[in-house]
């Protein structure tokens, strides 16, 4: 089989349209154009054959690779080091605005710090997921792509002269080749175009300084706005910073991932598509965002989430849990079966086929992002409300019914006790903002249903026997998604039947700090084979545990998980049995959840377990504070 790289073997870089995975060998193996949820260009991370890459390596000697983001930014540094020298792939993409784009540019500046370097290219794109072939047009600018569905140009820059003549490019079945000698001192590079106005054009390396100069300084001015002073800085700047790339600028849609048919089980057929915002990971966003002091990001989602809400009460339907980033509800599930999948996990799906699942956490999980950004003064509009209004009386008929869970199984619906629990989120804080706000709502109606909700929670969602809240009312499976329940305040966590039940999962779910979500065998999924722990539920656990009072617990948790994080601090959705990620990558979930646990458990370290925050002391009585 063929050789794939570590997942975690990668950087991300974006300009807020769309992102691209640069692995530590120099190859950009996943990217997709004009957005996020695009076809592939470059899709070698899940077929090394098929899918194109364009690939940056030093050419004829051994070398040593280190790879590192310049401080404060994105733009990723991937160092080759050899006997002859030492020399540098500098990745990034300008930001591309908020207007929709279809032109995006790659920029991979090369250049040699130390000695001399020969290095070798290769760009081999692969359009529409490796299913359309592309002509090729050689000049001694570069290379123009054509294919029926994209037009990309490949842009060679030099300070002195080219990086590389037209007699020097070699073509490939399906790209060009060439090579370029650097010493001490000299920068080239190349610029990949998608949507280009002509055909390729020479670009002075001053222009990519310049390109270059501009993305550091609007990100550096971007995290320069986060208020965060507490511990582990650097390591929540570096999520805030990822969360941002995998924004999409034109609507605020966070993507819950940039990659599609990453396994959640080597070899296995857990491989969903993540392009696409989740209700749930998007609202969990708001918390983490208004907690960092960057507004603007939480309001951008919150107009997106408005129109969502105000979309679903014309039509009189309940919400889709997921969307495309331009808010579209079409996410047809496919197989790509020409692709063998990464490492041979197939199949290789995009779309995803749970958006049609009921999940009715999702109103919880709406509806808390909501008030948390009224009580910072962000608004909400009479149609916003409006539409709150159709939802919650749709909640009151259906919140009682048997849904998919928050994992998306596909195993049949369950009453799952995280979907009663977020149904009571919903309620409640649908009550305080009418309450808080004079709006108008049905509150007798509203106020009856969070109640029974909380009785039928309490009565047939603790399972006296394990001393424990359970998965659904008829198991007595542990599930890690109720690590939740003090952190949205229905629980207290010095109750004894959260204590027991934290216990329960201590003794069942964690494995050193790491937690997994449940048991597939004692609880079948109907999926086949297995998964490792899922980083969002370790977070979880770091922040139930400091609110619970066991506060040098809940650091030294905090402080493994860091060390599970990749060479860059990123994260991807699971950690495997042998510590390496799996999954999507990198994952929102994971690194909003890092954010959260960090806000809370600094807070707390300095203030005493179960203190809320500044930036949420208006949300104390919510909160578990």
């Amino acid at each position: 089989m063929t050789t794939y790289p570590a997942i975690e073997d990668h950087g991300l870089i974006g300009d807020l349209q769309t992102a691209a995975l640069v692995a530590t060998d120099g190859t950009v193996d996943w990217f997709c154009a004009p957005r996020f949820d695009s076809p592939s260009i470059f899709a070698s991370l899940v077929d090394q054959e098929s899918g194109g890459h364009f690939r940056i390596t030093p050419d004829g000697v051994e070398f040593v690779t280190k790879q590192l983001y310049l401080p404060g930014t994105p733009i990723l540094i991937t160092r080759f080091m050899s006997q002859d020298g030492v020399g540098e792939v500098v990745d990034f993409m300008p930001v591309a605005g908020d207007q929709a784009t279809d032109r995006h540019r790659l920029v991979r500046m090369v250049r040699v710090v130390r000695g001399h370097m020969r290095f070798r290219m290769e760009c081999e794109p692969r359009f529409n997921y490796g299913r359309d072939r592309a002509e090729i047009d050689v000049t001694d600018a570069g290379a123009t792509f054509r294919s029926p569905t994209m037009t990309m140009n490949l842009n060679a820059s030099r300070r002195e002269h080219r990086l590389v003549r037209e007699e020097d490019i070699q073509r490939t079945e399906h790209g060009v080749r060439a090579y370029a000698d650097l010493s001490t001192g000299d920068i080239g590079g190349m610029v990949l175009e998608t949507s280009p106005d002509g055909p390729a054009t020479l670009v002075p390396a001053e222009e990519i300084l310049a390109l270059f100069n501009q993305t550091r300084d609007f990100w550096r001015n971007w995290i320069g706005r986060s208020r965060y002073r507490g511990r582990w800085r650097e390591m929540v700047e570096r999520a805030a910073m990822t969360l941002k790339l995998m924004t999409y600028a034109p609507s605020g849609a966070l993507v819950a991932a940039p990659t599609a048919g990453l396994p959640e089980q080597i070899g296995g057929e857990r491989n969903w598509d993540y392009r696409f915002t989740w209700i749930r990971d998007a609202s969990f966003s708001v918390y983490a965002l208004l907690g960092l002091g960057f507004t603007d990001e939480a309001q951008a989602f919150m107009k997106w989430l408005n129109d969502r809400v105000h979309e679903a009460a014309e039509r009189n339907v309940p919400l889709q849990i997921m969307y495309r980033i331009d808010g579209s509800p079409e996410l047809e599930e496919q197989t790509l079966d020409h692709f063998e999948g990464y490492r041979g996990s197939r199949p290789v799906r995009i779309g995803n086929g749970a958006a049609g699942q009921l999940q009715l956490d999702i109103y919880g999980e709406a509806l808390d992002s909501v008030h948390l950004a009224d009580t910072h003064g962000l608004g909400m509009s009479h149609d916003a409300w409006s539409g709150i209004c159709t939802l919650m009386d749709w909640l009151c008929e259906h919140w009682d019914e048997p849904d998919d869970g928050i994992w998306e199984t596909r195993g049949g619906r369950q009453h799952f006790v995280y979907g009663r629990l977020m149904s009571w989120v919903a309620f409640d804080r649908a009550i305080r903002i009418a309450r808080g706000r004079g709006r108008p709502a049905d509150m007798q109606k509203w106020t009856a249903a969070r109640d029974a909700i909380y009785q039928q929670i309490m009565e047939r969602g603790y399972h006296p026997k394990r001393q424990a809240f359970v998965q659904h009312y008829d198991t007595d499976v542990l599930d890690a998604s109720l690590l939740y329940m003090p952190l949205v305040g229905f629980i207290a966590p010095t109750d004894p039947m959260w204590q027991s039940t934290l216990r329960a999962m201590d003794a069942e779910l964690v494995s050193d700090s790491l937690v997994y979500r449940y048991d597939p065998v004692a609880s079948p999924d109907g999926l086949l084979g297995s998964e490792g722990t899922f980083t969002i539920c370790s977070f979880w656990y770091v922040d139930a545990l400091a609110r619970s009072g066991r506060l040098e617990d809940a650091r030294l948790t905090f402080e493994k998980m860091l060390t599970y994080s990749n060479h860059l601090g990123l994260y991807s959705e699971e950690i495997a049995p042998t510590g390496e990620q799996i999954g999507n990558f990198p994952q929102a979930f994971s690194h909003l959840s890092l954010i959260s646990a960090a806000l809370n458990l600094d807070y707390q370290l300095d203030h005493g377990p179960g203190r809320v925050g500044p930036v949420l002391e208006d949300l104390s009585a919510v909160r578990g504070g």
